[in-house]
């Protein structure tokens, strides 16, 4: 069995079908089946179960894609370490966000990754949270950045930051000159939710119905510029991690409003492979991150305008 046999039964079983991994590895499927089923004669076994859609693993199916795997993890271990070694490269470093983590935090990480590893290259693809913690478990990403990071007996989640949560809304709003507000003054009031299916749009509606506070939802969401646009255009108001919002405060697209007694936060973290060594370009990026963390956060916009 060649390395390239071994990619191509990962990929088969990652994403489930056999063309799309055949695809993904630049050979038909027809060629991809076939592989197949020299390596199930080899084995003995059935690998997939081909009776499901999309295909299944077999319990042999699962031990060899995680022999494939492990197998894949090593060589890619062995290629860095040796490119370490000969000083050629200081690696890559793959991250996965989800879509609020701002562009220019990543900016800013990235002039300071350059700055400490000029050869280092950082490459970010911004995600919804399951798919994030998909890539990580994957191994299609190093690194991912979720909110509310839960760890499993795969991933390894670390805290980041917490960023404090105030009520966004458009300037001509009626509530915009405010400095502060009670949280019973969004009793009916028009709202742009997140999806009720993301942790911090649960988190939010736990905080208004443990306050008695029932919004009338107009639009809901499953990411932050969407809701931003949505409040910018008088839609309705929202709840949101004020860390976000500086942009649009400055610009005078967007309101943020305290809620008098609040520490509803949005907890942030990064979560990683346990089982994956992270290559030098990683370790440092992971490290910025945790610089970051302890660096004291800008301070939040206390009045209404700022």
């Amino acid at each position: 069995m060649t390395l390239e046999q071994l990619k191509l039964f990962r990929d088969i079983a990652q994403t489930r079908s056999v063309s799309r991994g055949a695809q993904a590895n630049g050979v038909s499927q027809s060629a991809a089946s076939q592989h197949l089923q020299e390596v199930e004669r080899l084995l003995g076994v059935e690998l997939l179960d081909r009776s499901t859609r999309p295909l299944g693993l077999t319990e042999a199916g699962r031990l060899y894609y995680e022999f494939c795997r492990d197998v894949l993890r090593r060589e890619q271990e062995f290629l860095e370490a040796l490119d370490q070694l000969r000083g050629k490269l200081e690696g890559e470093v793959r991250v996965a966000a989800i879509y609020s983590v701002g562009i220019l935090d990543m900016s800013r990480l990235e002039q300071e990754l350059k700055r400490r590893l000029p050869q280092a290259q950082l490459v970010v693809e911004y995600l919804r949270p399951e798919k994030v913690y998909e890539a990580v478990q994957t191994e299609q990403a190093d690194l991912g950045i979720v909110s509310y990071p839960e760890s499993t007996r795969e991933v390894a989640a670390l805290p980041w930051r917490e960023e404090k949560m105030m009520v966004a809304m458009a300037p001509q709003h009626p509530l915009a000159s405010r400095k502060e507000i009670k949280v019973s003054e969004l009793d009916g009031i028009d709202f742009v939710a997140f999806d009720s299916d993301l942790k911090v749009g649960a988190e939010v509606e736990r905080y208004l119905r443990r306050n008695g506070v029932e919004v009338n939802v107009v639009m809901h969401f499953d990411n932050i510029p969407s809701m931003k646009e949505a409040v910018a255009l008088g839609t309705g108001v929202s709840i949101l991690p004020v860390r976000v919002l500086a942009r649009d405060i400055e610009e005078g697209r967007l309101v943020a409003v305290p809620i008098r007694g609040c520490k509803l936060v949005r907890p942030l973290g990064v979560i990683r492979l346990r089982r994956r060594k992270l290559n030098r370009a990683a370790e440092v990026f992971l490290e910025l991150l945790k610089e970051e963390a302890h660096k004291e956060a800008p301070p939040a916009h206390e009045t209404a305008r700022v």
